[in-house]
């Protein structure tokens, strides 16, 4: 059986986009997503959108403690997957209320890894859910190839864009296009 490509669109969601969290290095990204998201779609590849969700109580968790800026609460616009993006209808969404899907890792280990063996993240932000995501990959699918397109990712910072893809990088995740960010130019 001829295995497909499995492509993780990491929380393009209105907050991080240019909401609550926003960034001009985030805003930038979004037509490389778009485009990723088409190829996969035109060549049949699974496709996974992981959006982050939080609720009213957000300040009163561990997270909300830490990052006291409330986003991505479920049903409001910020938590929207950003409109300038195609989801396609078979694409899986997974919510998640921390910055791994956990659950999408069991999903990985069940039924993507017996079909896959070609994971791609790309999304928001590198340094904290794409980082997660790409270690809950590894984790869950050992033997396939992790990648990250950094063309199609933005960090916190620029510099923790760059720390989190080395730390990627040391856990056998390829790292596609670094340097080539279109907000470096």
């Amino acid at each position: 059986m001829s295995k497909k490509k499995l492509l993780i669109v990491v929380d393009m969601q209105n907050d991080f986009v240019n909401g609550a969290l926003g960034s001009p290095e985030a805003e930038a990204i979004v037509s490389n997503v778009s485009k990723k998201i088409e190829t996969a779609k035109a060549n049949g590849d699974f496709i996974i959108f992981t959006q982050d969700t939080h609720y009213d109580d957000y300040l009163e968790t561990e997270e909300g403690k830490n990052l006291p800026i409330p986003h991505c609460i479920k049903n409001t616009t910020g938590w929207a997957i950003s409109n300038k993006l195609n989801v396609p209808m078979e694409a899986d969404v997974v919510e998640k209320n921390t910055f791994g899907a956990y659950n999408m890792g069991l999903s990985l280990s069940s039924f993507y890894e017996k079909k896959v063996d070609y994971i791609e993240l790309v999304g928001l932000c590198t340094d904290i859910c794409v980082l997660s995501n790409a270690v809950i990959a590894k984790a869950a699918c050992p033997n396939s190839h992790v990648v990250v397109d950094a063309a199609c990712c933005a960090g916190v910072t620029p510099e923790s864009h760059d720390t989190a893809l080395a730390a990627m990088r040391a856990i056998q995740v390829e790292i596609l296009n670094q340097g080539q960010e279109p907000w470096r130019k």
